[in-house]
């Protein structure tokens, strides 16, 4: 009995101890890198959606999920069969409206002719008329000494009126000339104009017809293939959903007491748990403005009580680059954060990029 109370006391001042050690270890641990603190979050990236312009069957997609694309590349084609339809009738409205015009601006030329014709009959009544005036005169004259017939006097003023009608008629020819000259112009306005309007129709059928060729907006990765090849999609219809992987960031939260020590631009350095023996550096580039509760992914319950602030630290873009093929995101790590800048980052948590 002796002998089992004094293993037993053993065995419990050995647990003691190794107890203590570990707690003091982890209370050492925490007081010496008390100005580094540390959230769990999970890497994201800017999801990018490619989209039909226009309701449309969806013709082929060049691409599959996970497929790397780059900017500018063709991932997709809707049918155009309607589109390339109305193309065909805006053209044909094209030349219709061209050949009004020439016939508008024939009749324009005419009219102007017809002006013309009637200012050189004007011309021709004035001179006869001042032919008649003068003979006129001349009568009332010779009326006057006898040496005419008065039969005479009246048959030149009778003649005065007469080429003085004509010339009132030749002058209205020309007024009504001159009024079919604006008509003829109003005519090409307005068939010009339905020229431009038919132009307008085949650059915005043409638009829509290239819109229908739907291209990577930038370089990423295809997440997913929302439609497929024969589906009929509504207008801004969604057919891929791609992630910029050159714009990839830990989302984290931190309590509202160490959230003001940390500006933009705070180095913040990530380790993610399927690969922890690595430390990859980011930036701090955005702070919410206001607090708010942790999300589920926080874990306990304590920090759940809490009121956050909303982190967000990006990778910079030019490291991305190089491991673009190997970016997986949803994976879950720590965001560490120094609170005093001008300490430096522990051995464990020193930048250590994979190799290529």
């Amino acid at each position: 009995m002796k002998k089992k109370k004094w293993l037993f006391r053993t065995v419990v001042t050995l647990v003691a101890g190794i107890l203590a050690f570990a707690v003091w270890h982890i209370y050492a641990g925490k007081k010496k890198n008390a100005w580094i603190t540390s959230c769990n979050g999970r890497l994201e990236a800017t999801e990018v959606d490619v989209a039909a312009k226009m309701a449309g069957r969806i013709k082929t997609i060049l691409v599959d999920e996970g497929d790397f694309v780059k900017t500018g590349q063709v991932v997709a084609v809707m049918d155009t069969d309607a589109l390339e339809a109305q193309r065909r009738v805006a053209v044909a409205d094209w030349h219709k409206a061209m050949n009004d015009v020439a016939t508008a601006r024939g009749e324009l030329a005419q009219r102007e002719s017809e002006k013309a014709a009637d200012l050189a009959v004007v011309a021709q009544r004035e001179a006869e008329l001042d032919v008649a005036k003068k003979s006129f005169n001349r009568s009332s004259i010779l009326v006057l000494e006898g040496a005419t017939s008065q039969q005479q006097e009246d048959n030149d003023r009778a003649q005065v009126l007469s080429d003085a009608a004509s010339l009132k008629a030749a002058l209205a020819q020309v007024d009504a000339a001159q009024a079919a000259i604006v008509t003829a112009r109003e005519q090409i306005a307005s068939r010009e104009s339905a020229v431009k309007a038919a132009q307008a129709t085949i650059e915005r059928v043409q638009a829509n017809i290239n819109d229908s060729v739907l291209k990577s907006p930038r370089d990423g990765r295809v997440e997913y293939r929302v439609a497929q090849p024969g589906e009929v999609v509504g207008n801004g219809g969604r057919v891929l959903t791609l992630v910029d992987l050159t714009d990839v960031y830990m989302t984290f939260f931190l309590p509202t007491d160490v959230a003001g020590k940390i500006p933009l631009g705070t180095e913040v350095h990530l380790v993610f748990d399927a690969a922890p023996q690595w430390v990859i550096p980011a930036y701090v580039t955005f702070v919410s403005a206001e607090a708010q509760f942790t999300p589920k992914y926080v874990e306990t319950q304590e920090e759940r009580q809490k009121l956050m602030f909303r982190f967000k630290a990006h990778i910079p873009p030019a490291g991305l680059r190089k491991y673009i093929t190997r970016i997986k995101t949803g994976v879950r790590g720590v965001a560490h954060v120094r609170l005093d800048q001008k300490k430096p980052w522990p051995p464990n948590l020193r930048v250590k990029i994979p190799p290529l």
